[in-house]
């Protein structure tokens, strides 16, 4: 039977439905469902019947402080195949396998997963996981183009190692992922349509480190999120997304994007050349650092109790001046800029400064002070138009900032 549970402590709180399906992903559901709770949602899980020959009740229910079950006849007297997806802010089905893509798409509704899917109004969000061959699969295409035109949102799904030896796509999308996107669809409903389909786009991120000698370097405190976040939702909105990564704080690679990793300015510079052949849009997010040592120490500079020797810098190339300069018919090219100000000159004019100098079609600035942009995991600033236009970006996640970019990227392509 199950139990009473208070709501009332609840009320203030994004109400997520998380329903898990029955493939072996589902024990990653746990990890999901975890992260929803510690960040402040009230979930409720609604797992399949086969679910639960993966991860028991018990688990979802320590979890989650909530009663698990999957049928329609518990708990009559409240409806709850109803009630459920009626009170629900967000769903989140994690793993969505090949079947209850189909039964979803079919408008089946026996169980209480699939009846809580019919009566949900607001957004849904289905994260595959499955074979390849199964999520390559005519039918399968066919479910998730269905769920899509209906206003679901059906995420692009990893690859990687699936069971037993074989790899590809099908892959579930690392929790955490999951649920960033989460949150940037409880912020905002519409943010991830299917308007970069066909597109082409090539997002750098994190910081690059400038070798002093084989121990030492020169960085900065970029964490790469921001950029991450960026070629996450492009990957969501349909886009082929490569992901030219420097230094990051062990960022998982997101679903469905290429992600090429380099070192110093020097190697992004040569893969960000080479990657924008033939891309819609370039994103170059990074944080480049502006001078590198102008020699490598062959050896650990030892500290003797001497004076160090004196540092030579020498200027790092411009990677996103260069860009403009080769770029192709029809490219949309996007800058970052973290600005701070000074006693003379507001953050946002130095930003309009280097718009100007830069020659990007887009400029996005952030204001960097005490626990701005670096290290977090929200952002703010204005995105500045080569047309003159100047949008405020709220706070928010790095997603929403991201899906707000693209929005303007989108407009222009």
């Amino acid at each position: 039977m199950g139990r009473t549970i208070d709501r009332t402590a609840d009320s203030d709180r994004p109400r997520v439905l998380l329903g898990v399906a029955g493939g072996i992903a589902a024990y990653k559901s746990a990890e999901l469902l975890r992260r929803l709770t510690e960040s402040g949602h009230s979930v409720r899980v609604v797992p399949t019947e086969s679910a639960l020959n993966f991860v028991g009740a018990a688990t979802f229910e320590a979890l989650s402080g909530q009663p698990v079950h999957t049928g329609v006849f518990t708990d009559v007297p409240s409806v709850q195949h109803v009630r459920l997806g009626q009170e629900a802010d967000l769903v989140v089905v994690a793993p969505a396998t090949a079947d209850l893509l189909a039964r979803a798409a079919a408008g089946r509704a026996d169980d209480l997963l699939t009846g809580s899917l019919l009566v949900a109004r607001c957004p849904v969000v289905f994260a595959p996981a499955m074979h390849t061959e199964m999520w390559l699969h005519p039918a399968t295409r066919a479910n998730v183009a269905t769920l899509r035109a209906r206003g679901s949102v059906v995420l692009e799904p990893a690859s990687g190692r699936l069971t037993g030896k074989d790899t590809g796509p099908g892959r579930l999308a690392d929790p955490a992922e999951i649920a960033e996107l989460a949150r940037l669809l409880l912020e905002r409903p519409d943010a991830l349509p299917r308007d970069l389909e066909g597109r082409r786009v090539v997002v750098s991120a994190g910081g690059t480190r400038e070798p002093l000698d084989p121990v030492r370097f020169l960085g900065n405190r970029s964490s790469g999120r921001q950029g991450y976040a960026v070629a996450k939702v492009a990957a969501q909105r349909g886009a082929r997304v490569t992901l030219v990564a420097g230094h990051t704080a062990e960022l998982a690679d997101p679903a469905a994007v290429e992600v090429v990793r380099v070192g110093s300015a020097l190697e992004m510079r040569e893969a960000m050349h080479e990657a924008a052949k033939g891309a819609d849009a370039l994103v170059m997010s990074a944080a480049v650092a502006d001078f590198r040592p102008s020699g490598l120490a062959t050896h650990k500079i030892k500290k003797d109790g001497s004076e160090p020797p004196p540092l030579s810098l020498a200027v790092n190339p411009d990677i996103l001046a260069e860009l403009v300069a080769a770029r192709e018919p029809g490219q949309v090219i996007v800058g970052f800029a973290a600005e701070t100000g000074d006693e003379t000159t507001e953050f946002l004019d130095y930003g309009r400064r280097k718009l100007a100098s830069k020659g990007c079609d887009l400029l996005l600035v952030n204001w960097v002070g005490e626990g701005g942009a670096f290290e977090n995991s929200d952002n703010q600033g204005w995105l500045l138009g080569a047309d003159g236009s100047e949008t405020a970006v709220p706070v928010g996640s790095k997603a929403l900032l991201a899906s707000r970019l693209w929005d303007a990227v989108a407009a222009r392509l």
